[in-house]
């Protein structure tokens, strides 16, 4: 097995944020717009995931996040390696339609 398909892979951010109050909810929404700014894609509501194409890149982004963290809330960062996204499955619909992941990027975009 190559050694980059498990070096590179994807970074999950799954949160729960409180927004009961006006506060909460613009918190949680500056979160969400962070993560996308820091170039995360919104996989399910409170699941974003980015491309690592090294562990050092997975440490800076997770430095990155949490200073951005808000107060009060659950977040959890989890690595996911190139090999594990392509085993991975998804299910839309009816439970026997199954769909191939996302590929891995074969560029990734690092300036706009």
């Amino acid at each position: 097995m190559a050694v980059e398909n498990y070096k590179m892979g994807w970074l999950f951010v799954c949160f729960d944020l409180p927004v009961m109050e006006d506060d909460q909810r613009k918190r949680a929404t500056a979160f969400r717009k962070y993560l996308l700014d820091d170039g995360f894609q919104m996989l399910q509501y409170s699941v974003y995931v980015r491309p690592c194409v090294s562990f050092a890149r997975q440490e800076t982004h997770i430095r990155r996040i949490r200073q951005a963290l808000p107060p009060d809330g659950n977040v959890r960062i989890f690595f996911i390696t190139r090999t594990q996204w392509a085993k991975s499955y998804v299910f839309c619909g009816a439970p026997l339609k199954r769909q191939t992941p996302d590929a891995f990027p074969e560029q990734l975009l690092l300036w706009e």
